[in-house]
Parts: C-alpha cells; sequence; structure tokens
C-alpha cells in the first residue's frame, strides 16, 4: 500500500485515525502499531515476521547496551556488533543477493562454467529505510544519547509506524522517544498535519507523475534516436520528478506523523537552489545525510584527519550512499560521481566552506548541471544505457530517425514543468525561502475564516490530486529498488 493510492486515502487512512483519536491517549500506541503493521502486510504478509523478529532482536540487544547491563565497554561493544552484522546481514541479503549472483554468474560465463541456479530474493518495501532506524537505535543507545525503549512495543512502533516506514525520513529515537511515550494531538495538529499531507500528494500527483511520463519516455528511447533537445528535456523531466516524488513523500509523512501528534524533522530544503555540492547534500534527503555523517563519516575519522585521509572518507561514504540506494553499478558510479565533486567543493571553498559567498547566478547553475548529469546514473537501468544517453545529451548519437516523445506536446506534462520549475527554485524567484507550514494562531482576528480556508484549501488539494487516480492515472512508486 502506498500514500497516493485510493485504498490507502479513502479506506486505510480514515479508518486509522478514526479508530486513533478515539482511542484514549494510553491505548493509542496499540491502535497505532496495529494499523503499521497491516499497512507493512498489505502487499506482502510474510514480510511481517521478518520485521518483528528483527525488531525483537534489537530489542534485547539494546537492553544489553546501557553500561548497568553489561558493565564492560568490550562486552557492550560485542552486542553492538551482534546488533549491527544482524541487520545489515539481512539488508545484504535481501538487497543485494541477486546483484551478488549476478556478478558472479557474469564471471563463470566468461570462465565457461554454467551458471548457479538461483531463485531471484524478493525485497521487502522500505528495508533500506529502516535497517538505518535500527542500527540509529543501537548507535545512540551504545553512545548514551538515547535510552533503550521501555518496552517491546514501544521498540516496534518506532520502526514499523507507517508513515515513514516504506520511503522515509529516516528516523532517529532519540528524536521521537519522548513523543513514543506521550504527545499532545490537538485540533491544530490534525489541520496543519493534513495540510502537509495534501501538499505531498499534489507534489506526488500533479507534478511527480506527469514528468514521469516524459522522463520514461526519454529514457526508453532507443539508442541513436534520441535527440540532443528531447534528452535534456527528458533529463530535466527527470529531476524534476525524483524531487517532487521524494519530497512529496516526505511532506505527506510529516504530515501523516504531524496528525498523529509526531514531529518529524524536515527532509528537504530546496536542494536545487544549492550552490555546490556540499549544501546541496546538506538540502537534498537530509536524513539520510545526517545519518551518513553521524554513523559513517564521523567514526572513519571526519574532518579531524589529514586532507587526504579526509577525502577518502567522503568518497566511502558516497559510494556507500549510492549503493545503499540500490543494487547496481549505476548507483555505485552515482555515488562516486557525488563523491568527487564534494571533494572538489570542499578543496576549492578552503578551510572554511561559505557557498553563500558564491554568486548564485554561477553557482546555482553549475551545481544543478553536475547533479543532472549525476541522475543519468541513478535512472538510467545500466551503465551503457546511462552512456548513452549521456552522448545523446551532446547531440552526437543521433544516428536515425528522432523518436518523437508525446509527453512534450501533453498540456498536462507541460503545466507539471511549468510549475516544477517555479516551485523547485521559488527562493531565487521570490527572494526568500517559503514555508511548508500554514498555522493559525487562535483567538486572534480572522482567524475562524483563516481555519475555513485552510481546510478548504486542503480538500481542494487532495480531490485535485486524486482526480487523476480515479481515471487510472500514471501512479509509478520508485521506492520499490530502495
Amino acid at each position: 500500500m502506498v500514500f497516493s493510492s485510493l485504498t490507502f486515502l479513502y479506506l486505510f487512512l480514515p479508518l486509522t485515525l478514526a479508530a486513533y483519536y478515539l482511542a484514549p491517549a494510553r491505548a493509542r500506541n496499540g491502535v497505532a502499531l496495529v494499523a503499521s503493521l497491516v499497512f507493512f502486510a498489505w502487499g506482502a504478509p510474510r514480510f511481517v515476521l521478518v520485521l518483528v523478529a528483527g525488531c525483537l532482536l534489537d530489542y534485547v540487544i539494546g537492553q544489553r547496551l546501557v553500561p548497568e547491563a553489561t558493565g564492560a565497554t568490550a562486552g557492550r561493544r560485542r552486542w553492538l556488533t551482534i546488533g549491527l552484522v544482524g541487520n545489515l546481514a539481512l539488508l545484504l541479503y535481501f538487497k543485494y543477493a541477486n546483484f551478488g549472483v549476478e556478478q558472479l554468474n557474469a564471471l563463470l560465463a566468461l570462465a565457461g562454467r554454467e551458471p548457479l541456479a538461483w531463485t531471484r530474493v524478493a525485497l521487502p518495501i522500505g528495508i533500506s529505510f529502516f535497517t538505518f532506524q535500527k542500527i540509529s537505535y543501537l548507535v545512540d543507545v551504545f553512545r548514551g544519547t538515547a535510552q533503550p525503549a521501555a518496552n517491546f512495543g514501544r521498540y516496534l512502533l518506532y520502526i514499523a509506524l507507517f508513515p515513514q516506514l516504506i520511503a522515509g525520513p529516516i528516523v532517529r529515537y532519540h528524536d521521537v522517544a519522548t513523543q513514543l511515550e506521550s504527545r499532545q494531538c490537538d485540533a491544530e495538529d490534525r489541520l496543519a498535519g493534513a495540510w502537509r499531507l495534501a501538499l505531498g500528494l499534489a507534489k506526488k500527483c500533479l507534478l511527480a507523475n506527469p514528468l514521469a511520463l516524459l522522463a520514461d519516455q526519454a529514457f526508453a528511447a532507443a539508442p541513436g534516436t534520441l535527440g540532443a533537445g528531447a534528452a535534456w528535456a527528458g533529463l530535466y523531466a527527470y529531476a524534476l520528478q525524483i524531487y517532487f516524488d521524494f519530497s512529496g513523500y516526505s511532506d505527506m509523512a510529516i504530515g501523516l506523523g504531524r496528525m498523529m501528534g509526531f514531529r518529524f524533522l524536515e527532509n528537504f530544503d530546496f536542494p536545487y537552489i544549492s550552490r555546490g555540492m556540499v549544501e546541496f547534500w546538506r538540502r537534498w534527503h537530509i536524513s539520510l545525510g545526517n545519518f551518513m555523517r553521524d554513523y559513517l563519516y564521523i567514526p572513519l575519522g571526519g574532518n579531524r584527519v589529514s586532507p587526504a585521509r579526509r577525502n577518502f572518507n567522503l568518497w566511502v561514504v558516497f559510494l556507500l550512499s549510492g549503493l545503499w540506494h540500490g543494487a547496481s553499478w549505476n548507483f555505485v558510479v552515482w555515488g562516486a560521481w557525488h563523491g568527487l565533486w564534494i571533494v572538489a567543493d570542499k578543496k576549492l571553498a578552503g578551510p572554511r566552506h561559505a557557498p553563500r559567498k558564491r554568486p548564485a547566478v554561477l553557482a546555482v547553475p553549475v551545481t544543478f548541471l553536475l547533479v543532472l548529469i549525476g541522475w543519468v546514473f541513478f535512472r538510467a537501468e545500466t551503465l551503457p544505457a546511462a552512456a548513452t544517453y549521456l552522448r545523446a545529451l551532446t547531440g552526437l548519437a543521433a544516428t536515425a530517425a528522432a523518436t518523437p516523445l508525446p509527453a512534450l506536446t501533453d498540456p498536462r506534462t507541460m503545466t507539471a514543468m511549468l510549475l516544477g520549475t517555479g516551485l523547485a527554485f521559488a527562493p531565487l524567484l521570490i527572494g526568500r525561502e517559503p514555508s511548508h507550514e500554514w498555522t493559525v494562531a487562535d483567538g486572534t482576528p480572522g482567524a475562524a475564516g483563516r481555519i475555513l480556508l485552510r481546510t478548504a484549501a486542503t480538500m481542494t488539494l487532495i480531490g485535485l490530486s486524486t482526480l487523476p487516480l480515479l481515471l487510472g492515472g500514471f501512479n509509478p512508486f520508485i521506492y520499490f529498488r530502495f
């Protein structure tokens, strides 16, 4: 089940919220947990056992990571190692076993040997996201920055909570530990959450989905049949698509959490206005960047080591970040591409990194161009396909009649392109960064009218966003790869 589906919006969500709001405060965690397990089990019930069993192991280990439980640091470190290895082993098996066997069979074919017989492993949805949350919990308890969960149900709810389960943001335990114990959910929270849900749904259904049509047509074009103009249009459409799809899901997660009293941290902050790659990664998928910084880059030495070692650490972080996104050499190259420019950005900036001092008229287009080229590797299915698309961008690859891209003449796609450009680069156009929030101060003059206006706007946006779903419109879910 995905957020941008009629089943979720008009069946699962209303029933869940009704049960949640009607339940007494002490029972709401239970309602949220049951709903979350039903949500996860909707498409593949067998994976619920994997999720629950893994969480049970984490919970047991977490109790042994506090100093009072085992005393010596060495004993706690052994338990931490067991927990990390167990979680990473599950991730490696489910996400990378197929890739590993494919590479092994390729080597066997070169040696003239028969390929290994292999039944492909199905990927549990959201495993990349909730594995990182499980790792952050164990490490934070070991470091003492978080206390272990008071009971197993509370820990399971932290991992399985449906708003952030399938596509993030990656929520760290110490950020929501207090909220898991008790939280307020008043009318303002419900209204603010519904508005944020509507914004995210609009990004997904009204912008990302129409843009996906153009991107898919461009990347599916036969080699040698894609002109430079069409190639750049398709790539730009994909850049907007993945931004609005991913940030839209984050918006929906934040809104859904707010409707239940949870406050999740922001995950996107207008990344395409960045003036360098370092700034881009402070604005793009913020929760992943923070995770990689705190649980990989800093433990490797961070900035406390020599420049050469620091650059090596950055490369390791971004290579693993690329591989985390998908089991393909394309993602490795994408990670290496970003690692290259992160290192260059830091070197050019010197010890006092100040991208804001760079003139936006030059720095923003250059950074965006580098991001666009990286998206080629992220979107293409194979490295040869990525190389072919890069040649198409130069205008040197067209050897046959140009492939028509029907989406280029589709009013809905072109409208999404225009609106998406305005929203993605809004801070540059209006001179400030607009807020997603729409709060109403009760008791002030006109508050009742503003509440009615926000409610009407929310319902209108949800209605417009679900209209394409009712008509059977294109609605891809790109996170199955993650």
